[in-house]
């Protein structure tokens, strides 16, 4: 199993047709963002595949934040229970 979440909602792929795709996924582990671009070391995207991408970024970007905060909460709630009753 991956620890990789691509956002399923991106379908952006090259406008000059070579088949290349662009893919956005949320690292759940660390909660850091990939960009992937398949099958090429580049790739031109119409406007509207530009603004899926963006999207898809601000996307994994809040979901990052939301993992991130929903961590540093739960080890809080830990460090303040202080070490278990004998």
């Amino acid at each position: 199993m991956s620890v990789f979440r691509s956002d399923l909602d991106l379908d952006a792929r090259d406008a000059t047709g070579t088949g290349a795709e662009a893919d956005v996924a949320l690292n759940l582990a660390t909660g850091n963002t990939r960009l992937s671009i398949f099958w090429t070391q580049d790739i031109q995207l119409s406007a509207d595949d530009a603004d899926q991408v963006a999207e898809a970024l601000q996307r994994a970007a809040a979901e990052s934040r939301s993992l991130l905060k929903g961590n540093k909460e739960a080890q809080a709630t830990e460090d303040s229970s202080g070490p278990p009753a004998a």
